[in-house]
């Protein structure tokens, strides 16, 4: 039982040698700012693991108001609530069924905190986050104040430290769990997929085990929330550094695991290790996710695209079946009249592969009119990109018509390599409610096709086979706003350019440092300079899921206003 509240030390009681318990992972999909939904997320899973016979359910950081709340717990009502409904799962401990271990924000001597409530017997203890993460995608040091160093909670005879998320990435925490008793280490988290970063997670939880020697428990949300995405892959490390669970990820789960106290230690019975898939699957996986839950966690019935027979588009119209099924994906072919035969074919094929409503509106009519109607005004002047955008924000238009009318989410399909450089029209195919593309370069979205031709993802909705045409994937891409136009008219090779920007955006690279991998100084000047000018149309672009360590928006935050650039700066 618990025997100790908020900040007291454990009491040594004798135990038996042979002490056996279940502790339950649960890898839940809250909704944030959804109090009573996601208790009642905790409250299903609590029953789930009853069933198993578990003995303590532990569930992710701040579970209860969903990761990352953001300025909700800045508002008193919402933090009012929040602590009825703790005390509500609290006062269901009382019934003999499991104890909780679960996230909530908590006012302590008049500070917020993040915290973790351990529940039990009707009674509670609480812990406070200690390292508070203040950089990325993180801003807590803005909402919360740092707990002490915690020491360990005693739950059905085990004294268990709690170090939260953050708290585990660094030393001190566990080393003082440790010298303060604690038998086992139970880290509910917040962590969203990046890539690479379940390899972070391990490396950091290794740590952990090999400075104190005590197992650990990781528990981790699952679900997209916004820009970030959560994948889930909660596991147990043992003692001595190997993973004894590994649970799912991309899935809810709740994992009831089996531990008996050896010598003087606990040990976890080891389960085959969930299957956890390779770089492209994941994401695709992370990008189809974040597509699903902000679909459906924001009550859109469908979703609506432009499918122009370009790969970028044919890659978010699998990803939006993947996410909600056939049924509710409805693209739109926006011809003009610089539209190849090709493109048409392209789109007409993709559409039939995955089984979607596909409709044809050609945009020549309304073009012609927007071109007579400012002609007097354009007088003496040549055609230009002016000409181009007309053609791209006449389709946003009606792509946001046709949103109005049916109610169906408009998913807008440009990706980093364009976002990064402003290869996209403000108001015209920037246009959506959600990117799941934003974060993903173009020679990745390349990759991803092929990927997807060849798999289903586990939690796909969308049919096994070629679901877009070799043809999209083979041919120059291009906006064909003007006869014969290419991408590589503009910009250089995507090769090249991603690697720039790579450079640029995620290593944030000088412009010598880049050349000296082997680029042209022009062209990586022209790069860097387009980065920094197009700022202002990023901070109006939809939000999609991120993918890697420097997204737009929530990672990577620039001034508009710039006088700064490497480029010029070297010359003086």
């Amino acid at each position: 039982m618990l025997v100790r509240g908020r900040g007291s030390r454990y009491i040594t009681i004798m135990m038996s040698k042979n002490r056996a318990i279940k502790i339950a992972l649960a890898q839940l999909n809250p909704i944030v700012g959804d109090l009573s939904g996601n208790a009642g997320l905790l409250k299903q899973a609590r029953a789930e693991a009853a069933a198993s016979g578990a003995d303590i359910v532990v569930a992710s950081e701040l579970c209860l108001t969903g990761y990352p709340p953001e300025d909700l717990v800045l508002k008193r009502s919402f933090l009012t609530r929040a602590r009825r409904m703790v005390d509500d799962l609290v006062a269901l401990t009382a019934d003999g069924g499991p104890a909780l271990i679960f996230g909530a924000p908590m006012i302590d001597g008049g500070q917020l905190h993040n915290s973790v409530v351990a529940a039990d017997g009707g009674q509670m203890a609480v812990r406070h986050k200690h390292h508070l993460p203040n950089y990325a995608v993180f801003d807590e040091k803005r909402l919360f104040h740092a707990g002490p160093l915690p020491v360990p909670v005693e739950m059905r005879g085990v004294r268990i430290g709690v170090p939260i998320c953050e708290d585990i990435w660094f030393g001190d925490v566990c080393a003082h769990l440790k010298a303060n008793g604690a038998e086992l280490l139970v880290s509910p988290n917040g962590s969203p997929f990046e890539r690479g970063k379940h390899e972070k997670r391990c490396a950091h939880a290794r740590a952990r085990v090999g400075e104190t020697r005590l197992p650990l428990v990781y528990v981790n949300q699952f679900g997209g929330q916004d820009e970030l995405v959560f994948d889930g892959g909660s596991f147990v490390m043992a003692g001595d550094g190997t993973i004894a669970v590994q649970g799912a990820v991309w899935s809810s789960d709740v994992i009831v695991t089996d531990w008996c106290a050896g010598e003087g230690a606990w040990v976890c019975k080891p389960q085959a290790a969930a299957y956890v898939p390779d770089d492209l699957a994941q994401i695709y996986q992370a990008a189809t996710l974040g597509l699903r839950d902000y679909v459906n966690k924001n009550g859109f019935p469908s979703v609506l695209l432009g499918l122009s027979g370009g790969i970028d588009s044919a890659i978010c119209a699998a990803m939006a079946v993947d996410a909600l099924g056939a049924d509710h994906v409805h693209a739109v072919m926006l011809p003009s009249r610089y539209t190849s035969r090709s493109s048409l074919d392209d789109a007409a094929a993709c559409a039939g592969a995955l089984s979607i409503r596909l409709d044809t509106v050609p945009i020549a009519p309304p073009v012609e009119a927007v071109e007579t109607v400012l002609s007097d005004m354009f007088v003496g002047t040549n055609a230009d990109i002016t000409e181009e955008n007309i053609q791209s924000r006449l389709r946003g238009t009606l792509l946001m018509a046709v949103s109005n009318k049916f109610g169906s989410m408009v998913v807008t399909t440009g990706n980093k390599s364009e976002v990064s450089v402003g290869y996209a029209t403000l108001y015209g195919d920037m246009n959506g409610g959600y990117n799941p593309i934003k974060d993903i370069y173009k020679t990745e979205v390349f990759k991803l096709a092929r990927w997807r031709n060849g798999h289903v993802p586990e939690t796909g909705m969308g049919p096994a086979g070629v679901v877009i045409p070799e043809t999209i994937i083979e041919k120059p891409p291009s906006a064909e706003l003007r006869p014969d136009q290419k991408d590589e008219d503009s910009l250089p090779p995507y090769d090249a350019l991603d690697d720039i920007l790579f450079c640029l955006v995620e290593d944030e690279l000088g412009v010598d440092e880049i050349v000296a991998r082997g680029h042209a100084k022009d062209v990586v000047r022209r790069i860097e300079h387009l980065l920094y000018v197009s700022e202002y149309k990023r901070r109006q672009a939809a939000p999609g899921a991120k993918i890697g360590a420097r997204n737009f928006g929530r990672d990577r935050r620039y001034p508009i206003t710039n006088g700064f650039r490497d480029a010029l700066t070297r010359q003086h």
